[in-house]
């Protein structure tokens, strides 16, 4: 299907360019609805309906953003994901798709996602994400990841929260390192277990728990705003204080 270039709004060119969003979405009802909002918005949209052309739009590298959909013709998206990620092409990638269930989600983010939206949404949740995964550096530019007061250095191996030092063990750190790679997402059990443990199957347990109490304790002080939040059936999000 021919691209379709989403208009800039007058008000956007009028300050500065909005980046370039790739979407590969094949139901032309919901393409359209996400080429409007996000097309009010100043955002730059290029809509492809089949995975094989997206996957050729996407490998051209000059889009800020790329939104998939998980079933597609052509190509379905996670192999879209994961092809992109073993040709070194890190551009943020935000799934979309009506399957959401916990192991869904996992899957999706496992193959290389940045964030994972189930259908139906709200558009504004779904602005508000595109807005989130854009703010984000690479993070092959990292050296430093900062999150609100929270700031972590993967050289010195130091964590500070404003002026005050935090000692993590080394399970502690990188707990934190994978939570602050995510900000304001969604992370499950699973997710922890498989990445941060490495533990491809454990019948159930509380570790993941004690283990986030633990890091609770430390980097939320009796003054501080907490910033590890639980998520009801889903797991924890890390973001700035409210």
């Amino acid at each position: 299907m021919a691209a379709i270039l989403a208009a800039v709004s007058t008000e956007a060119m009028a300050t500065e360019p909005r980046p370039r969003v790739l979407l590969i979405e094949d139901d032309l009802e919901t393409a359209n609805e996400i080429v409007g909002d996000l097309g009010e918005r100043g955002y730059q949209l290029v809509h492809e309906a089949n995975g094989q052309e997206g996957l050729i739009k996407a490998r051209q590298k000059e889009f800020a953003l790329l939104i998939i959909d998980r079933m597609l013709p052509g190509l379905d998206g996670l192999s879209i994901l994961q092809t992109l990620r073993n040709e070194g092409i890190h551009v943020p990638v935000l799934v979309l798709s009506a399957l959401d269930d916990v192991d869904d989600r996992v899957r999706g983010l496992k193959a290389g996602g940045d964030d994972y939206l189930g259908k139906p949404f709200a558009f504004m949740e779904l602005a508000a994400r595109v807005e989130a995964l854009l703010r984000r550096p690479l993070k092959s530019r990292e050296t430093i990841l900062r999150v609100g007061p929270l700031e972590l250095d993967l050289i010195e191996r130091k964590v500070r929260r404003g002026e005050r030092v935090i000692e993590l063990l080394p399970r502690e750190f990188k707990l934190l390192e994978y939570l602050m790679r995510r900000p304001g997402q969604v992370v499950t059990r699973v997710m922890l277990l498989d990445d941060v443990w490495n533990y491809r199957f454990l019948a159930a347990t509380n570790l993941v728990d004690v283990h986030i109490g633990k890091l609770r304790r430390k980097i939320d002080g009796p003054d501080e705003l907490p910033m590890i939040q639980s998520v009801r059936g889903a797991g924890f999000l890390l973001g700035p204080p409210d």
